[in-house]
């Protein structure tokens, strides 16, 4: 409140109010304090809103002759990944199992991302993993450590969904 009054004391040098009598001058001084305490509050708002827990979930697709699953046994298959709650500013990173289930041809892994919701958490959150480029035999399976990375000044985004597709080219 301490800032409040120096803000009052210099809107009252700044607009002297000679002419009025003392209820105006009580009125002004409210309208103003009214003033100061709708934007401390409003940046209190932000502050407070910018550290909110994220809700988040990936849906997973994998382009054919792969498979991705959620045991190293590779015996679950695995279609969405749930980050849980996260916080501006953190990373979470999950476990899944890629198994290369063509016949023939090795195949060399990518990871993008596609539909997101809302569109501008694609920025803000980026989604990555330890296996770029990396070439599976037929029948050869691994263990891939995916990463959502939440940016420490995200805002205005309390729950998002992306589409996680990986594809495996010959």
């Amino acid at each position: 409140m301490v800032i409040g009054a120096h803000i009052l004391r210099f809107m009252m040098s700044r607009f002297p109010l000679p002419s009025m009598n003392r209820n105006k001058k009580v009125i002004f001084t409210l309208i103003v304090l009214t003033v100061i305490g709708l934007g401390l509050t409003l940046t209190t708002y932000s502050s407070l809103t910018l550290n909110k827990d994220l809700v988040s979930e990936g849906n997973v697709k994998v382009t054919p002759g792969l498979g991705i699953y959620s045991d190293s046994a590779c015996s679950i298959p695995l279609t969405s990944i749930n980050w849980g709650n996260v916080k501006p500013g953190t990373s979470i990173t999950q476990t899944m199992y890629i198994e290369n289930t063509g016949t023939g041809a090795s195949s060399s892994l990518s990871l993008s991302t596609s539909n997101w919701s809302p569109s501008s958490a694609n920025g803000p959150i980026a989604i990555s993993w330890n296996q770029e480029g990396t070439k599976l035999l037929p029948g050869q399976s691994v263990a891939v450590a995916i990463t959502a990375t939440i940016s420490p000044s995200i805002a205005n985004i309390s729950n998002f969904n992306v589409q996680i597709i990986i594809a495996g080219t010959q």
